[in-house]
């Protein structure tokens, strides 16, 4: 049966436990890099199951996902309760065709990325922290809390990449 919407935010929210969600999101580029390093093509692009994504899909999805977070953050930051869409995750990776992505550009756009909203989130006044937006599929959070989704998305997806290869950790 698949993952609920809550069960999937609950689940990330037990990854962060008190972990600094700005510091996990520094450390993640340099950590799947680690991952990945000396790791096959063939392995990098390996999918785990028909409907499973591979580990270069992984990283586009990381690219891609980090794309639309810094529209959301700066949109809740500029116009405090504004509509937040969600996407098709599914459909962003065929429109995309993450499985013809270099490994290496891939996790090179999601540091980029990442580098630039970190820029900006280290600038926030507390009252920024607390701006917010109205997600469609998860209710009101608030730039804070989109940070913390962040960096336990971090999480699930390391672990994701663990699994896949095979790494105890």
């Amino acid at each position: 049966m698949p993952e609920t919407a809550e069960q999937y935010r609950k689940r990330l929210a037990e990854y962060l436990e008190d972990k600094d969600p700005l510091r996990i999101q520094r450390e993640t580029p340099a950590k799947l890099a680690r991952l990945i390093d000396g790791v096959s093509v063939q392995l990098l692009g390996r999918r785990p199951a028909p409907d499973k994504w591979s580990i270069v899909e992984i990283l586009a999805h990381l690219a891609e996902d980090e794309f639309a977070s810094s529209w959301r953050y700066r949109q809740m930051i500029e116009h405090d309760g504004a509509t937040l869409c969600g996407f098709d995750q599914e459909l962003w990776a065929r429109l995309g065709n993450y499985a013809t992505w270099n490994v290496r550009e891939a996790l090179e756009l999601f540091r980029l990325l990442r580098e630039a909203n970190l820029r900006m989130l280290h600038t926030l006044l507390p009252e920024q922290w607390e701006r917010s937006g109205s997600h469609v599929e998860r209710g009101t959070l608030t730039v804070r809390e989109l940070a913390c989704h962040m960096a336990a998305h971090d999480i699930n997806h390391t672990k994701q990449i663990n699994k896949l290869l095979g790494v105890q950790r």
